[in-house]
């Protein structure tokens, strides 16, 4: 049994030369939005979930963009409303958020 039962790593990569980046959609204060929502529900830590900053994740032009882990599903979000339905839709009851999910 793996560690965390998911792992959701948000990519907080900021360029400095002004290239597109995930950064640009303040993704640092959405990924914190989110832990403490998960702590909140009490879902976060040890055989549960982890949410965790990323480098670049290589898909900058389809920001900003999040990955949970173990099944390699990929989002991107517009605002809180968005990652609310991803905390209540795929966090909780292990369903895609077919309208955010971006080709894996």
């Amino acid at each position: 049994m793996s560690y965390y039962s998911k792992h959701v790593f948000f990519c907080t990569n900021e360029r400095d030369d002004g290239s597109q980046c995930c950064q640009r959609f303040n993704t640092r204060a959405m990924r914190k939005y989110v832990k403490n929502k998960c702590k909140e529900l009490g879902i976060h830590g040890e055989n549960q979930l982890r949410i965790s900053s990323a480098g670049c994740l290589g898909r900058c032009t389809e920001g900003p963009v999040v990955v949970i882990y173990p099944e390699a599903v990929w989002y991107t979000f517009v605002d809180e409303e968005d990652l609310d339905e991803i905390i209540e839709q795929h966090l909780l009851h292990d369903r895609i958020v077919k309208r955010l999910q971006l080709p894996g």
